[in-house]
């Protein structure tokens, strides 16, 4: 993790002004230093190094430029940064904290293993251990280890992390926690968008189409408590009616593509189902008269 403080020499709690007066004075400092036509080859090879690392931490500098300049960006890295630190003063002295953590079984442990490697370069050993612990026990929850902040920033990440990979139902699980902590007290602030568009953006276009129909409709249920707005609550309903026709349960079907139409009447993508379930009401009503 790049400690944007320390590259711009700042402290934590810097002003937006002190932080760009920062950036100012490295900036100049890395400015580059112009071989003279005299140069020899040896010095003209030593001035290409020197430029090479120059532009290195030229580009490091803009990152965490970017990176406190930016509010809510600042507020996302602040977290992290905070639990980093934690972290971090558990490896004084030679403690090797992650053989520690991964020398015990318990969930808590484990669970502060997955927080680690999140932290620190080794997704895939994350996400590794958190599905190896899910399908050990469904009843498996970061939230259950973790403060509330922690949980959150740590929730995020993971969720990114398995949406990555494909692995909707658990990120979306994960998404959902979160928003309902946010709701019940603000902490990403500035960020909640992003999250929130995160999970719409799954509950609109993956749910239905990437999970089996039950996992499906257990989310897509979820996802409707979540408060994204009629239009989005109304493919939402689309998506679980075509959920539930797929596994034979019109009369649900219909019911949810009613109800999605009542929400947003211009709502598109209806027509075949509509008229499939049509046909099959039409069905029904007949055989009931004969």
């Amino acid at each position: 993790m790049e400690d944007c403080y320390r590259i711009l020499s700042v402290s934590p709690s810097a002003s937006a002004a002190e932080i760009k007066r920062a950036y100012r004075k490295r900036a100049k400092e890395l400015h580059p230093d112009i071989p003279s036509p005299g140069s020899t080859g040896k010095e003209r090879a030593v001035s290409r190094k020197r430029e090479e690392e120059r532009q290195e931490r030229m580009r490091e500098l803009i990152r965490a430029y970017e990176t406190l300049s930016d509010p809510a960006r600042r507020s996302e890295f602040d977290a992290l940064y905070g639990i980093y630190r934690r972290n971090a003063r558990k490896d004084l002295e030679g403690f090797d904290y992650r053989r520690w953590l991964l020398e015990r079984t318990d969930d808590e442990s484990r669970a502060k293993l997955i927080f680690f490697d999140l932290l620190h370069d080794r997704e895939d050993d994350a996400v590794r251990e958190y599905r190896a612990r899910r399908s050990a026990s469904g009843s498996f929850s970061l939230l259950g280890h973790f403060g509330r902040e922690d949980f959150m920033d740590c929730g995020f990440i993971m969720a990114e992390e398995l949406a990555f990979r494909g692995d909707w139902y658990e990120a979306f699980g994960l998404l959902a926690e979160v928003i309902k902590l946010e709701r019940e007290r603000p902490y990403f602030r500035h960020f909640f968008p992003e999250v929130m568009d995160f999970a719409r953006d799954i509950a609109r276009n993956r749910l239905a189409s990437e999970l089996d129909e039950e996992l499906a409709l257990d989310s897509l249920e979820l996802a409707l408590e979540l408060g994204f707005g009629k239009k989005d609550d109304a493919v939402i309903l689309r998506n679980m009616a075509a959920c539930y026709e797929r596994i034979g349960d019109r009369k649900m079907a219909s019911a949810c593509l009613d109800e999605a139409l009542r929400l947003d009447s211009t709502l598109t993508g209806v027509r075949e189902l509509s008229r499939r379930l049509a046909s099959w009401a039409a069905g029904a009503a007949k055989r009931r008269v004969q």
